[in-house]
């Protein structure tokens, strides 16, 4: 009887290490493919810079091809079109047998020899990213594919990302790296990892398109849908992290995108013609409202209730009640009108007697503001409320420093300081500041001038466009060309270009080129000539028309094409000249324009 116990325990003791055994066992496995799933969530969008690009498309007499950096034909102009998802890689969408009614074509892909790949996969095909401005319009990684009627997703040495199990494949809007995908008639959201970020559960995804210049596009949540029972669209919202903050009960929901707050997100959402304002997955005010409009200067809310109008702030303390007819912010003052009278209130909403201005507007500098008396003329005050510069312009925008663009009774601007003296007269259509420099730009009639930071002219040319560059503008016309500095400098195109071996130079109203000793290279032959490109390829105009020489001096075509002047200056790889279509695709050809 014993035995039989210490047999039976040791059984017993058997199975349960087994049991103990297979639990681990699945624990560490269930581990792993969290992990793994965790692992994919993470992915990294490709930057390519224009140093990169080793392929170009072109287009010739209506067929595409591939060109690469020096101009070498890679794939032969003979297709309708051409995709290249990352032109620093030979991997090669081609387009051909298109038939324009019905939309249908064939593709194939092919790499830089020419040859045929990924033939085991049907359509392959780029993933095309539509709201991001780029010069690259796909996804730079991913290829995707077609197999029974589904899609999938592939790299381009051809391993499955996911296995062909998606009605639908897109690109999610303003995200670079994210796919809205549609599995058993539902939309969820993967990644170009194949991870999955939002599950496979809606009728209806979008992104809120909020943009942060520190973050870029990288806080943009996610806008879903479902269809109730009788067939009606409601909507929810999921953070950029996946968080629900709202779930999908309202007929409509969207981002206060112009209220620019890393940190919260500020939706506003519609049920039943009643607005409410949800801070992150929190009521801020009431589903009472017919409007809620954000006033980005003050940094407050207008409320609209039964056709009544009030105040708040971001966090939903009232600054004025709704009971008024009409309310305007339009500076630092609040506008408001009932039974036909108007007041005036501060943003604190403290009202106003005996004003000064009628209104007063903020400038991003603080020791600044623009007054507006009641004659509707402009002026300027310090932070003290001392007067700098009367009230006497038709519009003052504040430039930089002590500077205002000032306008005149002529409906022409001009520039003075804030001890009022005149900088620069009221005869300008134009100023303006040039973003990232130190460099004002003006336009008096054809005549574009550039100033640097102390208001000293930098340069004057008739009929001149600029061409502004990472660390340079360049100025040009149809018979001249300098180069100015961010900081306001002008500079010698030895000096932009230190790493080139010709370098355009102007005699007599002609054009060359000569060395860095200022030898003369190419005689003075030409009606204009451009700088060598990084690829080193140089225009070369004469009687209208232009051609290319190399780095060494060597005609590769002599003046040939006509090219129009509204693509600015032209840029050529070998024999071929840029085009920008009017999608903002870049090209390159070799058509002859008469």
């Amino acid at each position: 009887m014993k035995f039989q116990e210490r047999k039976d325990n040791r059984k017993l003791k058997r199975i349960s290490l087994s049991v103990v055994a297979v639990i681990i066992i699945i624990a560490i496995i269930t581990g792993i493919i969290i992990a793994i799933n965790k692992a994919k969530e993470n992915y990294t969008v490709e930057e390519i810079s224009s140093a990169d690009i080793n392929y170009y498309k072109i287009i010739s007499d209506g067929k595409a091809g591939v060109i690469d950096k020096d101009g070498k034909v890679i794939i032969e102009p003979e297709y309708n079109t051409i995709k290249i998802p990352n032109p620093k890689e030979a991997i090669f969408i081609c387009i051909y047998d298109y038939n324009a009614a019905s939309g249908e074509y064939k593709t194939k892909v092919l790499n830089g020899k020419n040859e045929e790949i990924l033939t085991n996969y049907e359509n392959v095909n780029t993933i095309d990213v539509k709201e991001i401005v780029s010069s690259i319009p796909y996804e730079k990684t991913v290829l995707q594919y077609q197999k029974d009627g589904k899609y999938g997703i592939i790299d381009f040495n051809g391993k499955d990302i996911t296995r062909p199990i998606y009605e639908e494949i897109r690109n999610m809007p303003y995200r670079e790296g994210e796919l809205i995908v549609k599995k058993d008639g539902k939309y969820g959201v993967i990644n170009i990892n194949g991870g999955k970020l939002v599950n496979f559960e809606y009728d209806y995804i979008t992104g809120d398109n909020y943009y942060s210049i520190e973050k870029e596009y990288a806080l943009d949540g996610y806008i879903v849908g479902k269809n109730d029972e009788n067939g009606k669209m409601q909507y929810g919202y999921l953070n950029s992290d996946r968080q629900q903050y709202l779930e999908t009960d309202f007929d409509r929901i969207y981002r206060m995108n112009n209220v620019k707050n890393d940190a919260n997100t500020y939706l506003i959402a519609e049920k039943s013609g009643k607005i409410q304002l949800y801070k992150n997955d929190k009521v801020l005010l009431d589903n009472n409202y017919q409007s809620i409009n954000y006033n980005e200067d003050s940094e407050l809310l207008i409320l609209k209730k039964d056709n009544k109008f009030g105040v708040t702030d971001l966090n939903g303390k009232q600054i004025l009640n709704v009971e008024y007819d009409q309310i305007q912010i339009p500076g630092n003052y609040i506008l408001a009108t009932k039974n036909g009278n108007s007041e005036t209130y501060d943003l604190a909403g403290t009202k106003q007697e005996n004003l000064r201005y009628a209104n007063v507007l903020k400038t991003s500098n603080e020791n600044y503001s623009i007054t507006i008396d009641t004659n509707d003329k402009y002026g300027v005050i310090s932070k003290d409320g001392n007067t700098l510069i009367e009230n006497k312009y038709n519009y003052i925008q504040y430039l930089y420093d002590n500077y205002f663009i000032v306008g005149g009774d002529s409906g022409k601007s001009g520039i003075v300081n804030d001890k009022g003296e005149e900088i620069l007269p009221t005869n300008y259509e134009v100023i303006q500041k040039l973003d990232n420099s130190d460099i004002i730009q003006t336009m008096a009639g054809n005549v574009l001038e550039l100033y640097n930071k102390q208001m000293t002219k930098i340069i004057s040319m008739e009929n001149g466009k600029l061409d502004i560059k990472d660390n340079y503008v360049k100025v040009y016309s149809s018979t001249q060309t300098a180069y100015v500095s961010l900081d306001g400098s002008l500079k010698t195109d030895f000096e932009i270009f230190p790493e080139n071996t010709l370098f355009a130079s102007e005699k007599d109203g002609k054009w060359g080129f000569v060395d860095k000793n200022n030898n003369v290279k190419i005689d003075y032959q030409y009606d204009k000539v451009t700088e060598l490109n990084e690829l080193g390829f140089a225009g070369i105009k004469k009687d209208g028309k232009w051609g290319v020489i190399d780095k060494d001096g060597n005609v590769i075509l002599e003046p040939t094409y006509t090219i129009p002047e509204q693509n600015g200056e032209p840029y050529f790889i070998g024999k071929y000249y840029k085009v920008i279509s009017g999608y903002e695709e870049e090209y390159f050809t070799d058509d002859v324009n008469e």
